[in-house]
């Protein structure tokens, strides 16, 4: 048995096929191209596990024609009705 360190081994590629892939469509619009966009959260002392207050980037996509983010990027966020235009 050596003592030597092992050099990790090779991570295997995993080819998909995007063509078998969901095209994801805005929910509102049917448009398939997306842009990034990000909902910042505002973290009171309180709750801010440093004592301090903090802003949180939460990053999400928006649809590029209507602007509408899909509803299951906002599960959890804290965003619910306010964002429907």
């Amino acid at each position: 048995m050596s003592l030597r360190p092992m050099k990790p081994m090779p991570k295997q590629q995993v080819k998909v096929d995007l063509t078998q892939a969901e095209t994801i469509k805005c929910e509102k619009c049917e448009n398939p191209f997306f842009i990034n966009a990000t909902i910042l959260k505002r973290i009171s002392a309180l709750l801010s596990p440093s004592g301090q207050e903090g802003i949180v980037p939460i990053e999400v996509y928006s649809c590029g024609n209507c602007g509408e983010v899909p509803k299951s990027m906002l599960v959890g966020s804290g965003i619910g009705e306010e964002t429907d235009n």
